[in-house]
């Protein structure tokens, strides 16, 4: 992960690249500009900000959890603070079509941990937020998801969050 390569435990840049990310995910500046405010933050060049986010790769494990236990039951939706419409790029279209809501905040111009964030995902999948179980691996966003009633699980590798999750359903 970018933050922990490149910031370590400087906790005034690591603010910096989480402002910038905001910002970034509300549209409020271009992928260019948070590619060079990163640089300048980290000390990194672009071209190696860069290829350390372009790292990122689905995680196959969980869709196919998904697939094949979730989504026969469950509606299931995405919520990404996302700065751009990376999705098509990233995911298969039957990834794509496994989801029954994909809210990015570029759009929604709200971002997690915003509560209207989880609440637009809950209706837009026709659900109370009481009725939804959010996952992420970052410990702040799960806290916003319990804010409107969501339960959470905090994503730390896959064979844990699906036996956290298991009890929860």
């Amino acid at each position: 992960m970018f933050r922990d390569k490149y910031l370590g435990d400087d906790e005034p840049k690591r603010q910096q690249a989480n402002k910038a990310m905001d910002d970034l995910n509300m549209g409020l500046i271009s992928y260019d500009d948070f590619l060079n405010q990163l640089a300048k933050i980290s000390g990194a060049g672009t071209d190696e900000v860069l290829a350390v986010l372009e790292e990122n790769q689905p995680n196959e494990a969980l869709f196919g959890y998904i697939r094949t236990r979730l989504k026969p039951q469950y509606k299931i939706g995405m919520l990404s603070n996302a700065g751009d419409d990376w999705i098509s790029e990233m995911f298969k279209p039957d990834d794509i079509a496994l989801f029954d809501s994909i809210v990015l905040s570029f759009r929604a111009k709200v971002i997690k941990p915003q509560p209207e964030a989880y609440r637009l995902v809950a209706r837009e999948m026709g659900v109370n937020p009481t009725e939804c179980v959010f996952v992420d691996d970052r410990q702040k966003y799960c806290e916003g998801a319990k804010v409107v009633g969501m339960k959470s699980v905090l994503y730390d590798d896959f064979p844990q969050m699906k036996q956290d999750l298991e009890k929860l359903l």
